[in-house]
């Protein structure tokens, strides 16, 4: 079985070999399969905890891929959007547009084929605190957009940030959502307790 396994000494630049470094640090490392095309969406779960966001960060630099990713609108607003905002926007992050009335879904997906290279990674359940479902807003874009779906986790248990999972949605959603839960069977999030079910809610349609 392939490890997928990041090494410094494999790494391109500085930049990269510097976050692995601070990852090894604290005890982490990376696991990274090289993505199946220019575009795709990429879901992140389990989120439970505020260190989610750091460390996934040190794990995008150490991979080297210009990935953008979903982050709460409020951190571009206001006083907030003028200092933290700038950085995060940086980073590669893009503020949510929440609710199926703003056209986001067709909107992502166009942006996706109007660009070279297209990756965008959000979190399905849209927030830390425990929920009954995910939120479908991936899986209509990944089906609209007719990209591949990358499945990223943070295993706090192994300390383990991995991307080597892809899947291509078939539009079954049952049959969809069984292969995605699969793929995060055994992983354990900072905060166990607070990690929903792998599941979208019968009637929601979009969002």
């Amino acid at each position: 079985m392939t490890s997928y396994l990041l090494q410094e000494k494999t790494s391109e630049t500085l930049v990269q070999r510097s976050a692995l470094r601070m990852l090894r640090l604290i005890g982490w490392q990376v696991r990274y399969k090289p993505l199946p095309g220019p575009r795709g969406v990429i879901i992140v779960y389990p989120h439970t905890s505020n260190w989610d966001f750091p460390i996934g960060i040190l794990a995008k630099l150490a991979i080297g891929m210009p990935f953008h990713f979903i982050a709460k609108s409020s951190l571009f607003e206001g006083l907030t959007g003028a200092t933290l905002g700038k950085v995060v926007r940086a980073l590669g992050g893009e503020p949510v547009e929440r609710g199926t009335s703003t056209g986001a879904i067709t909107r992502l997906a166009k942006t996706m084929h109007s660009a070279d290279w297209y990756w965008m990674a959000l979190a399905p359940e849209g927030t830390r605190s425990l929920r009954p479902h995910w939120r479908s807003g991936f899986y209509h874009i990944a089906l609209e957009a007719k990209v591949p779906l990358g499945c990223a986790y943070f295993d706090f248990k192994r300390k383990e940030v991995s991307l080597v999972d892809y899947l291509t949605l078939s539009g079954e959603q049952e049959a969809d959502m069984t292969q995605i839960r699969q793929v995060y069977q055994g992983v354990q999030g900072c905060r166990p307790h607070l990690a929903g079910p792998i599941q979208l809610r019968q009637d929601q349609q979009q969002g």
